[in-house]
């Protein structure tokens, strides 16, 4: 970020922060197009009657994808949270080029707006003109625009893998990190990474298995392309991937030629036959394969997976201890057996909390997403269409619904259920709301 002082004539008028960003900056190191959207910002702020004192600038780093850090942008909301820049001058409100250049998804734009409205007054300016976030009409303007951003995110996003799969169907190497086995060219042998995929291929065949090879490849010092350490489930996605034989796979699935239906033949070196890759697919089963839980071979090996639930974290145990305090505890979600409605629960453990307070992951999966998109129009909060459309279809990952929770939601308390009472009962859950009562329409 840089900060300047006011760049105005000293009159006194508000001085405003301004937001600037591209997602790619072709010319390396040029930062041109950033500079242009500084020159505008200024302009458009001193049309409006005010100055800017200092400028939040993201160079080369995209809002459209999930979860990419913009250290601008976290440093802007946290001095509008605060209320003064680092150097102490108060913020009047934000001047960009326009909406997309802040936010492309809803979480940000609920953590921008958050952010923005925690202190009254402030003025938010772009080309189009000043828009009043603190209105129902300016919210309103605001979430068309993100609408508008969303759809432009996914067209570009589905010409991004249009152009993925011609490259695949056209029988062209992966991108990404090279392939362990392969050289960084994607299409030429590691010979000595080959040699060991290859006796792996043979060794799984003939029964060996398959934590007996990563012992042996650990032992002897081979490392994934990435650094990873070679681990069982590393093992089985190297050999049963399908361009040890040639074979070309997009998203996670064996791409055929239209016209004959035989598998797309990829323009690099084999390290197999296709009868040994497919009898190497025999000996495990389905869910472990390459071609079931996709690429990203080799893994990152002893890094820590994410939660598999959506609600892990984000449960408090409303349970109470001898003493009559609350517990208080996270809870987290695993695997319950017994139950087809509730394959998964939400638990107090006894060793962390209380230990006495346990309920249906589905019921509370279920009950926050009532709480997130009502059917009436009166609840507490109101999200994009376009949002609620991508969660109830299936579109949203998890990883995004729970940076959707996260933005609303500081957490929510789970009351304990009453023993041998297995009905829901939404109301064992009682939501803390982070926009405290702010309602976008």
């Amino acid at each position: 970020m840089e900060e300047t002082g006011p760049e105005g004539d000293g009159s006194g008028r508000a001085a405003l922060v301004s937001y600037e960003r591209v997602s790619e900056d072709s010319r390396v190191g040029d930062a041109h197009a950033v500079r242009n959207q500084h020159r505008i910002n200024v302009l458009t702020a001193r049309a409006h009657g005010h100055e800017v004192t200092a400028h939040y600038t993201d160079n080369g780093l995209s809002a459209a994808k999930v979860g990419c850090v913009r250290p601008a942008f976290d440093r802007l909301l946290a001095d509008l949270k605060e209320g003064v820049t680092s150097y102490g001058v108060r913020i009047a409100g934000v001047v960009c080029v326009a909406d997309d250049r802040l936010y492309r998804h809803a979480v940000d734009f609920a953590r921008f707006l958050e952010a923005f409205t925690s202190r009254d007054g402030r003025v938010f300016v772009n080309q189009t003109g000043v828009r009043d976030l603190y209105s129902q009409q300016g919210l309103a303007a605001a979430v068309q625009a993100l609408e508008i951003a969303t759809a432009e995110t996914a067209a570009r996003g589905q010409r991004v893998s249009n152009w993925h799969w011609s490259r695949a169907m056209d029988g062209a190497p992966h991108s990404g990190p090279r392939p362990f086995g392969w050289l960084d060219d994607r299409r030429t042998l590691h010979v000595t990474e080959a040699e060991r995929v290859g006796a792996a291929i043979r060794d799984r065949i003939s029964g060996r298995s398959v934590g007996e090879i990563a012992r042996e490849w650990r032992a002897i010092g081979i490392t994934g392309t990435r650094g990873g350490t070679p681990k069982p489930q590393t093992v089985t996605q190297i050999i049963t991937a399908p361009r040890v034989c040639g074979y070309r796979s997009n998203r996670g699935e064996l791409l055929l030629d239209p016209h004959t239906g035989a598998p797309v033949v990829g323009q690099w070196d084999v390290i197999a036959s296709s009868a040994e890759w497919r009898a190497v697919c025999a000996t495990f089963s389905d869910g472990s394969l390459f071609m079931h839980r996709g690429s990203g071979t080799p893994r990152l090996t002893d890094v820590r997976t994410g939660p598999r639930y959506l609600a892990s974290g984000f449960l408090r145990c409303g349970g109470e201890f001898p003493d009559g305090a609350t517990c208080g505890t996270r809870m987290g979600g695993g695997k319950s057996s017994g139950s087809k409605r509730s394959p998964y629960r939400y638990t107090c453990t006894g060793d962390r909390g209380c230990g006495r307070c346990s309920i249906s992951g589905p019921l509370v999966d279920d009950a926050i997403e009532r709480l997130l998109f009502p059917e009436t129009r009166d609840g507490r909060v109101r999200l994009p269409e376009s949002l609620c459309r991508r969660w109830l279809t299936g579109e949203l990952g998890l990883d995004e619904k729970r940076k959707v929770v996260a933005s609303v939601f500081d957490h929510l308390v789970v009351a304990p259920g009453e023993k041998g009472n297995h009905t829901w009962d939404y109301s064992r859950l009682s939501p803390v709301w982070r926009w405290a009562g702010r309602v976008v329409a």
